[in-house]
């Protein structure tokens, strides 16, 4: 026992140390940066360039991998096509898992920079609460959202197609969507540990990272349990056996001595179905839209990357607001200043090359696999206007809801990149169709 007490001792004096040296190099950064010979983009990113360089990785690394997300997703359209109802459910299940474990990475995040983390997989330590708690309100928005779904389906449907039942959508949704939370669990957890081997800050590969892997794992798992709907008696035994055990897990979070695992699932699941209840228009706009998108099939690989990063670039923002108010670095102010301000202006300068990035991997890669493209040069210039535009939405959003949510007594960490996620899900596919219309793409 004593020597489990030091070790905790030990790792929390670590993460001290590694704060202290973290303040240190940013106040270097701060008067040597503007030294520097070569100076990127222009010296836009000012002292921020260390942080700017990690988020930058992580952006390019999420851009790459959700193009394998888009080549999923346009290798299971049959599937999506033979379910009705099942596309415009897509968007909200895969933004489920960023909203649940990109606010997991940033309470590990503020945990380590203040102090307090330690590596105790207790129920009732710091790590074991973050965890069951996140877990609890995975499930317990997935039911909620598979009833929203049905709901959304059935107003909107045909009246000539069948669309999934609610027993379909809660056996797809608690499911797949906890076998997809595993994973992204498991990756975000590494994340803390590789943030704290290498000195990274959190904040800055969260949000990019945890959303690539949701939406990278999450497709696959949605589409592997459709084999279980649609079976009658089977399908519905599933379903209320699914929805008893999260009703069990739910109730011994909340009656267990847990406060913060409890405290994380009553403020998360409202949040969460908001949220979710928007992606599901989202997917009601992609819908509506699909000739488009089948007219440049290019557009469907890009999709999935155009909307995890600018959730990314979202997030990292709310991330680092979060943080900052936390350890009261940042005050609240009708308009951005200080770090704030520095933080938003990052953003933009991380936007411009990621989206450029994204559009000519997805045009190059796309078009060499077979898929009709607009053009290059088109494919770029829609992914930057539209890129820019969505980035703007989800930085007033972020530092504004930050705000908000501080104001109102609750946890920055816990509702940031769910209020950013809610934008971006209703007006994301919007901009990216509103870029099209600009340029003249159709």
């Amino acid at each position: 026992m004593g020597v489990r007490s030091g070790a905790r001792r030990s790792i929390s004096n670590i993460a001290t140390l590694f704060n202290r040296r973290d303040r240190q190099l940013r106040r270097e950064r701060r008067f040597s940066v503007p030294r520097l010979a070569w100076r990127p983009l222009g010296g836009l990113l000012g002292p921020a360039v260390g942080d700017a360089t990690q988020s930058l990785g992580a952006l390019a690394l999420s851009a790459t991998t959700s193009l394998i997300t888009g080549f999923t997703f346009a290798f299971f359209a049959g599937t999506l096509r033979q379910y009705p109802g099942l596309l415009l459910f897509i968007p909200a299940a895969i933004g489920l898992r960023g909203n649940v474990f990109g606010p997991l990475g940033s309470r590990l995040s503020t945990a380590i920079r203040a102090g307090t983390f330690s590596w105790s997989w207790r129920p009732d330590s710091l790590l074991g609460q973050n965890v069951v708690g996140a877990m609890a309100s995975s499930m317990v928005a997935a039911v909620g959202l598979a009833t929203v779904a049905e709901v959304v389906a059935v107003v909107l449907a045909d009246r000539s197609v069948t669309v999934l039942g609610l027993a379909d959508f809660v056996v797809v949704s608690v499911l797949g969507g906890t076998l997809a939370s595993f994973v992204v669990l498991a990756i975000t957890l590494g994340l803390a540990v590789a943030s704290a081997r290498f000195g990274w800050d959190l904040d800055n590969v969260t949000a990019p990272l945890v959303s690539a892997s949701g939406d990278f794992v999450t497709l696959p798992a949605l589409v592997l349990v459709t084999g279980l709907i649609r079976r009658g008696w089977l399908t519905r035994g599933l379903a209320l056996f699914f929805g008893g055990v999260v009703l069990v897990v739910a109730l011994l979070v909340v009656k267990r001595s847990l406060p913060t695992g409890r405290r994380i699932l009553i403020e998360a699941v409202p949040v969460l179905l908001v949220a979710g209840t928007l992606s599901l228009l989202a997917g009601v706009v992609l819908e509506r839209s699909i000739d488009r998108f089948l007219a440049f099939s290019v557009l469907i690989v890009l999709l999935p990357g155009y909307l995890a990063t600018a959730g990314a670039l979202g997030g990292i923002l709310s991330n680092r607001l979060s943080t900052k108010v936390h350890l009261g670095l940042v005050e609240p102010s009708a308009f951005p200043r200080g770090d704030a301000r520095d933080d938003i202006r990052v953003t933009f300068a991380l936007a411009l090359p990621i989206f450029v990035l994204l559009a000519f991997l997805a045009g190059t890669i796309g078009v060499a696999a077979g898929r009709t493209s607009p053009g290059l040069g088109s494919l770029i210039a829609v992914a930057v206007t539209g890129g820019l535009i969505a980035t703007t939405l989800v930085a007033v959003v972020a530092y504004y809801g930050t705000l908000a949510v501080v104001r109102f007594g609750l946890d920055p960490d816990s509702h940031g990149i769910p209020l950013v996620s809610a934008t971006l899900d209703l007006v994301g596919a919007s901009t990216l169709i509103a870029a099209l219309l600009i340029w003249g793409v159709s």
